[in-house]
């Protein structure tokens, strides 16, 4: 389907529920609030959903205090975004899939499963692109608040511009959300500078123990629950740490493993471009973007470094 397509589906209900994926970033936030603002300029009534709890740093901006844990069910249609497929959903996986209504799946990792009724997939810098684009087939031009939402995720699934995943439409993209009224000084203030002393204290931590595999070209960082609690940090303030390992002169691969649980560690992945990141998370059911994605695997601490140094090997070029 086109944008255009998928606009003129939207359009037809007066209420919608929109799905974030579990741990929320601010991709996924600021797709689904910016369409919110979207959908209900257009006369409808939209809530956005997601298992996880919002993180705090997001409460800069209107309206994400009051993102819920669940739909009322009472919605004519539902709508995933930024979810690569229904298990990004967390515990309201089952919740949209069962669901007998109009499901729709908008999102830019090239991993997506398609899922859904209406669907549209492009692989960009972030779904908040997608979002801003479609936009220009809605009647009511942004508002500031609605500019904020999209740059949030814009700018935070870009490393604030500096990925390789940024191309000259995503800057055609933040400069219409800029003209619209976007106020990207305090969003990046936010997104990427203010952080708490547990942050702090955690990351040093953190980055004290980095590991180089492969003769230097993996990078390994670990971070326990134990190791949260005395930080007194949440695993949320852990967004951003894997960028830390990357920029380390000779590093091509670095993975960050955040425990979850007993031996169950969610692992975050990024590459410079030497090694497809999207088929090392593949090997393990998960996926992403080629040079940014994720899993979850377990065993011990040792044993999880083990797998991913054998797999990152096999597709790190030589």
């Amino acid at each position: 389907m086109t944008l255009e397509e998928i606009a003129r589906q939207l359009k037809k209900y007066k209420s919608a529920a929109i799905f974030c994926h579990m741990r929320p970033d601010g991709d996924t936030l600021g797709a689904a609030m910016g369409l919110k603002w979207l959908l209900e300029s257009g006369g409808a009534r939209c809530s956005v959903v997601c298992e996880s709890p919002v993180p705090e740093k997001f409460f800069f901006l209107e309206g994400f205090r009051e993102v819920g844990m669940a739909p009322s069910g009472a919605e004519e249609a539902y709508i995933a975004i930024d979810c690569s497929d229904v298990y990004r959903l967390g515990a309201l996986g089952e919740t949209f899939e069962r669901a007998k209504k109009p499901k729709f799946n908008i999102d830019h990792h090239i991993s997506n499963s398609r899922f859904g009724d209406f669907v549209y997939v492009e692989d960009c810098a972030a779904t908040c692109e997608i979002v801003s684009l479609l936009a220009e087939y809605f009647d009511t031009p942004l508002s500031p608040t609605a500019a904020d939402y999209l740059m949030t995720g814009l700018s935070s699934d870009t490393g604030n511009f500096a990925h390789q995943n940024v191309t000259e439409r995503t800057f055609l993209c933040a400069a219409r959300l800029m003209a619209r009224g976007a106020d990207i000084h305090r969003i990046q203030y936010n997104m990427f500078k203010k952080q708490s002393a547990a942050r702090a204290l955690l990351f040093g931590r953190t980055m004290s123990g980095i590991r180089y595999l492969l003769d230097g070209r993996f990078a390994v960082i670990s971070i326990s629950r134990r190791q949260m609690e005395e930080c007194r940090a949440t695993s949320d303030l852990t967004e951003g740490f894997i960028d830390f390992p990357l920029s380390v002169d000779g590093v091509e691969v670095a993975a960050c493993l955040l425990e979850t649980a007993d031996e169950r560690y969610k692992i975050s992945l990024r590459s410079k471009g030497r090694a497809d990141v999207n088929a090392v998370a593949a090997t393990y059911g998960g996926g992403g973007h080629i040079l940014a994605s994720g899993c979850m695997l377990n065993g011990s601490l040792e044993e999880v470094i083990d797998k991913l140094r054998f797999t990152v090997s096999q597709y790190l070029e030589t």
